[in-house]
């Protein structure tokens, strides 16, 4: 039975899947940036052979699939099988579109911003859209090295053969378009909305508390702590909060106490109520 969380990752599988292809494209193959990964592959195999991107995709994801059923066993998920099939499908469908930009810088900043957008809404449908990770996976299962070690060796050797197909200059832009597309997914998976989580130490906790409490309408958490220098037992107050609090909360608590110590750090990602949930 298809429940609505079940549309919303099949919603994020189908709109990511075909920013991904726009990326592949657009950008990715006219400008000959292999970013690692199954796409890496199908753009030197374009070059090298003059093969169609959307059947190398097919022929790249297929084995692979059968890999991970006989290596893996029966645990691969629809949605990972149904990436497999859709993304290459959109590859195909969006085959005739002219490049994007032909320019370098350009092409490694706005084809990570198209790719690293597309992946990050397939991995927050749950889904995958198959490729280098199942031989990751496999070597992981088998050779017992760590998975992201795995990714980082597979995609390496890709990238790295791109300079043996195209140039140097190639490889160097590459690794460029792999940081912007890493950095997106993590905007994605996060969301846009940046927190910030305040630890106040004050000599007017009860105050600052009252405050934040019901001047900020912000959430606060007392935790007990014991000086360094006199040893005295207190507290310390932690607060988060989005991004657009910070001035305001960080006024009103000195406001009331000029000597408190805040302590600030970015919270990559916040869930429960106030954030992920209604207050």
């Amino acid at each position: 039975m298809m429940t609505k969380d079940r549309w919303m990752d099949l919603g994020y599988l189908m709109v990511g899947s075909l920013f991904l292809a726009l990326a592949i494209n657009l950008v990715l193959s006219p400008n000959q940036l292999v970013a690692g990964g199954a796409n890496g592959l199908a753009i030197i195999l374009e070059k090298k052979f003059h093969s169609s991107l959307a059947l190398t995709l097919y022929a790249i994801n297929i084995p692979l699939l059968i890999l991970s059923f006989v290596a893996l066993g029966k645990e691969v998920g629809m949605k990972t099988i149904l990436g497999s099939l859709i993304y290459p499908f959109f590859v195909g469908l969006t085959s005739f579109l002219p490049p994007l930009t032909s320019d370098p810088i350009l092409s490694s900043i706005f084809g990570g911003v198209l790719a690293g957008l597309g992946l990050g809404l397939v991995f927050r449908g749950n889904a995958s859209t198959g490729g280098t990770a199942t031989i990751a996976q496999v070597i992981n299962k088998f050779a017992k090295i760590p998975l992201g070690i795995a990714v980082f060796l597979i995609d390496g050797i890709i990238i790295l053969s791109a300079g043996f197909v195209f140039n140097f200059d190639k490889v160097l832009f590459a690794l460029i378009c792999l940081f912007v597309i890493s950095r997106v997914i993590d905007l994605v998976q996060v969301g846009g909305k940046p927190s910030k989580n305040i630890l106040i130490i004050s000599d007017k906790m009860t105050e600052v508390e009252a405050a934040l409490l019901s001047k900020m309408e912000v959430g606060v958490t007392r935790i007990p702590i014991t000086g360094g220098f006199d040893k005295n037992e207190k507290e310390m107050l932690m607060c988060v909060i989005p991004e657009n609090k910070y001035h305001a909360v960080s006024e009103c608590v000195l406001e009331i106490d000029s000597t408190s110590f805040l302590t600030v750090m970015p919270a990559q990602e916040v869930l429960g109520r106030g954030f992920s949930l209604a207050r």
